[in-house]
């Protein structure tokens, strides 16, 4: 018996207007006067935190235990001309997620940009994405939560030089604040780094693999999945927490590495089936165009099959 536990990224869209990511573009910030500046990134930031805890009542309504939050909730968070203290203003808001995140266990987690990478030899990149993952990890801090919640990001380029790119990963990699490094995962991208290369860098560094199935089938490792899979989650023993991986299927058979609307359940039981096989908890962060309704849609898609039972609004137990 399995189970298996399902969440979604950032936007609700079953709730009216509820974004958690309003912008305030460097370029309109600019035509505003300094009173101005400051009222605007207050105004959105309360905003993005507003939705942002509708988003966490939703969620707890629909019995979804695992969320990443939006990586944009503060606008203009690390633009070098206006990086500001989004932390101070805002105490009670932070704290009031963060609350509720502990009180109820909820697995949340953030996931920078594909520009937040270690592998560029432009050092200006890594200063860069140093100061991106420190925003996460500021927001995380907030809240109360640094001990709890995790940072995504992908190894990065290859530059035409995979193996000088690893390289560069490890040394860059030494310039982010350990206490940062400790909250990280890596993922396995859709062109570059299959999961078997990223499984190498995860076990050199210590780093739990958040194991996409979409893009593995997309760029597919020399290794069986079988033979890998057992090695991936065992990378989560370093945070002792359930693995998790992300779950879309292909918009279609050209567009293969985009992302559906929804989830093919055909598409990722034969991945289903080998976790069945391994006996091993699982968090599923679906990825699908239709976020939150995806996931549900999943959930009761899956629930109708032979073996598998509903337990909760979002999770299931596989016999």
């Amino acid at each position: 018996m399995i189970k298996i536990r399902f969440g979604y990224v950032s936007h609700a869209i079953s709730l009216w207007g509820a974004s958690p990511a309003h912008t305030l573009t460097f370029t309109r910030y600019k035509q505003l006067t300094a009173r101005e500046r400051k009222e605007k990134l207050l105004e959105v930031t309360k905003l993005n935190l507003q939705h942002t805890l509708r988003m966490l009542y939703y969620n707890l309504a629909h019995e979804i235990e695992l969320y990443r939050f939006s990586s944009s909730i503060v606008p203009l968070a690390t633009h070098p001309e206006v990086r500001w203290d989004f932390t101070t203003p805002f105490l009670k808001e932070w704290q009031e997620i963060g609350d509720l995140v502990k009180r109820n266990h909820l697995r949340v987690s953030f996931h920078p940009n594909q520009f937040t990478l270690f592998t560029s030899p432009k050092k200006t990149i890594t200063e860069n994405a140093v100061i991106d993952m420190t925003y996460h990890y500021q927001m995380f801090e907030a809240m109360g939560i640094v001990n709890q919640a995790l940072i995504n990001i992908h190894i990065g380029g290859a530059y035409g030089d995979k193996a000088a790119a690893v390289s560069r990963f490890y040394e860059n990699l030494t310039t982010l604040p350990p206490h940062i490094k400790k909250v990280m995962t890596l993922e396995n991208d859709d062109k570059t780094y299959t999961a078997e290369e990223t499984l190498t860098v995860c076990m050199k560094e210590g780093i739990p693999l958040v194991f996409d199935y979409h893009h593995h089938m997309a760029n597919l490792s020399g290794v069986p999945l079988e033979v890998l899979l057992p090695q991936i989650f065992e990378t989560w023993s370093t945070v002792e927490a359930v693995p998790k991986v992300h779950i879309s299927s292909p918009k279609n058979e050209k567009e293969f590495r985009s992302h559906a609307d929804f989830v093919d359940p055909e598409f990722i039981m034969p991945f289903v089936n080998l976790l069945r096989e391994l006996n091993r908890d699982i968090d599923f962060m679906i990825e699908a165009k239709a976020k939150d309704q995806a996931a549900l849609k999943l959930v009761e898609d899956l629930s109708k099959l032979r073996g598998f039972k509903r337990i909760s609004g979002a999770s299931l137990e596989i016999k």
